[in-house]
């Protein structure tokens, strides 16, 4: 069984290598600013996109936006329908009480609540 207090070494006293680390970002927190973390995390995104191709960010993308969409449905909907759904649900309702002739090459007012819906919905993301 693993033990969860790792030393560096055997020797009583000395620092776990959890409170090395953290004494370590510490101290490079303060001795670098805001642009040492851009630096490297930009370093770090050069160095994964040139050993990961397209499918690779596909992927990821795919698995986080369903994960998103997942605790999205847990957390705000209770099992209640999306802002989206109700908004093209509303607009389905209000084009069928009203009469569609007088459009005059403008969207429909189903299209309108559909659109509406994913913008509120987009916005509550933000």
């Amino acid at each position: 069984m693993a033990n969860n207090n790792k030393r560096n070494r055997s020797d009583e006293g000395k620092m776990t290598v959890e409170e090395a680390g953290r004494k370590g970002g510490e101290a490079t927190a303060e001795t670098h600013g805001r642009e040492f973390y851009e630096e490297i995390g930009r370093k770090g995104g050069e160095a994964t996109s040139e050993s990961h191709g397209r499918e690779f960010y596909e992927e990821i993308g795919k698995k986080g936006g369903e994960a998103r969409a997942n605790q999205r449905d847990d957390d705000d909907n209770n099992g209640k329908m999306s802002r989206e759904e109700a908004g093209r649900k509303g607009g389905e309702a209000r084009a069928k009480q009203r009469d569609d002739n007088d459009n005059d090459g403008k969207m429909s007012k189903e299209e309108a609540g559909r659109k509406g819906g994913e913008a509120r919905a987009r916005k509550k993301d933000k």
